[in-house]
């Protein structure tokens, strides 16, 4: 049993901390970094009560909280979770914690600055998977933007600034369309229903109607949402921002980058465009399997060709969200837990990958794969990290990312068309293609460069941002049960709201009172 106001707790923790940072004096730097990790610590300790406490066996949101915000237009203060939302809160409360304390040594300058604008980052991504008000996501979604644009603008690489502003005017035109579709949402629920909301489950029973006039909105409305969550994710074409981003970010801005900035966009197809917008959904259904499998293939493609070890990272990502995408668009149970999983693997693995380019860069400064060779007889426990998480990230069984794709493949293997998995394979083999590149030329070969020959191996602290990511790797590689129940009923009921099978007990008479007759199924109250 879990405290009430936990998510709040959870959400608001590093904000308090941040608030409290303020207060230390900025000479102090190594006081400021203690307080900021064990901060985020904390955070992630206060979540881990949730795993254990979720009912297993509900699809409904669970450890609520809802408070009248703004009663003249129908803004509640509503959080919940449900399994695929606790899972992305667990990963952002681990990876908030690794990549403060992987800060320590790699930002010597405005620290106290670097470390509030973290904290405050973490409790932005906390409040857009616990919202369950519209209004309140907004909220979230925009103050999220702020302070990861200026750790890219102030502590980022020589075209920090370029970077910064084509990320803040990608994401900000993908919200106001974002915006223009929630706005949408809500006058239609008020003429269908006489009710102002910006309840997340309310507008869930929006997707049990199918009269004409919802069924032309639903077009617009998805594609406004489209846009904003494919530039988030990013799917192609929408993803030029990201390499700009991910090489110019500190370490730690592209571990919170690729771990869980991206994971808002795929969360938002899953919570909001797929339950709330069906039909419109399997309408364009062909084209945003089409996107899935580009992107899968051009960033497979496009990261082969890469000089820069952190850029040919940062275009892996484009292909594994498209893995992530091509799993949530498959519709059924098999791909939608793969696609969710497939999240959580990314940001172990991806996020992983990003603090050992980080790493290296600190000691180096270089990210050119070319000026590296050899690396693992002077950094044996490194080459050893990098290796299994190098291992991970292509899907090698045993490890993690192996259960997401081969759910992903199984899932797009039902659909009507074949070709779908037969090209996310081509994508699964150009990934390993690139990623063993990569090690064989780092890792192995002569070390020959006087440069290297004097580099020093990871000292505890820097491990231990490792250590933990490589231990999930193999708790879900070999026994991913925990996250399936978890994931199970949420996934089952999203399942029979896209299909037109999952009817809200209170929708059913409304709905059949504006034309839209229940099925069969909805009239035994099939969940």
């Amino acid at each position: 049993m879990v405290f009430p106001g936990i998510l709040s707790a959870i959400t608001y923790l590093p904000l308090a901390g941040a608030l409290l940072l303020l207060f230390i004096p900025k000479e102090q730097r190594r006081a400021i970094a203690w307080f900021a990790t064990l901060v985020a610590l904390a955070d992630f300790l206060l979540s881990v009560p949730l795993f254990i406490a979720y009912d297993r066996a509900s699809a409904d949101f669970q450890f609520m909280e809802d408070v009248s915000w703004i009663p003249s237009i129908g803004v509640r203060y509503m959080m919940g979770v449900d399994g695929i939302s606790l899972l992305l809160v667990l990963l952002t409360t681990l990876l908030g914690f690794v990549a403060v304390l992987s800060s320590w040594t790699a930002i010597t300058e405005r620290e106290k600055e670097y470390y509030v604008f973290m904290l405050v980052l973490q409790t932005g991504m906390l409040g857009v998977f616990v919202a369950i008000d519209f209004f309140l996501f907004y909220v979230f979604w925009e103050v999220m933007l702020v302070p990861m644009y200026f750790l890219i603008g102030i502590w980022g690489g020589p075209r920090r600034l370029y970077a910064a502003i084509k990320f803040f005017l990608f994401t900000l035109l993908g919200s106001v369309l974002m915006l223009l579709g929630i706005l949408a949402l809500y006058f239609f629920y008020h003429g269908e229903y006489g009710t102002y909301t910006f309840s997340i489950p309310e507008m869930h029973r929006l997707g049990a109607l199918t009269t004409p006039d919802w069924l032309e909105l639903q077009r617009w409305v998805f594609w406004a949402f489209f846009v904003g969550f494919a530039i988030k994710v990013p799917m192609f074409p929408f993803h030029t921002w990201l390499p700009d981003a991910h090489v110019e970010a500190p370490t730690a801005g592209s571990v919170i980058l690729a771990g869980v900035l991206l994971k808002m966009g795929t969360y938002g197809f899953v919570r909001f465009s797929l339950p709330m917008l069906p039909q419109a959904t399997q309408e364009f259904l062909p084209w945003m399997l089409l996107l899935s499998v580009v992107g899968i293939i051009y960033g497979a493609m496009v990261a082969m060709v890469q000089k820069d070890w952190k850029s040919l990272v940062a275009y892996s990502s484009v292909s594994h969200l498209g893995f992530c995408m091509l799993g949530v668009f498959a519709l059924n149970v098999n791909g939608l837990n793969g696609g969710v999983l497939q999240m959580i693997n990314h940001g172990i693995s991806t996020g992983a990958l990003f603090l050992i380019v980080g790493l290296i860069y600190e000691r180096r400064h270089t990210r050119m794969i070319a000026d590296f060779g050899g690396l693992s007889k002077q950094m044996p426990v490194y080459a050893t990290l990098f290796m299994i998480m190098t291992m991970s990230s292509i899907g090698l069984p045993a490890l993690n990312g192996f259960i997401g794709e081969f759910t992903i493949l199984a899932g797009a293997f039902q659909l009507d068309s074949k070709i779908w998995s037969v090209c996310a394979v081509t994508g699964i083999v150009l990934g390993a293609g690139y990623m063993l590149w990569l090690y064989q030329r780092t890792m192995f070969g002569k070390l020959d460069k006087p440069e290297n020959t004097t580099l020093k191996d990871l000292d505890f602290r820097e491990a231990m941002t490792l250590v933990p990511l490589v231990l999930l790797a193999f708790w879900i590689g070999l026994y991913p049960r925990p996250f399936f129940r978890i994931l199970d009923q949420p996934v089952q009921k999203l399942v029979e709201q896209v299909h037109g099978r999952y009817y809200p007990t209170a929708a059913v008479a409304e709905a059949n009172s504006a034309g839209a007759p229940a099925p069969a199924a909805a009239a035994a109250g099939l969940r």
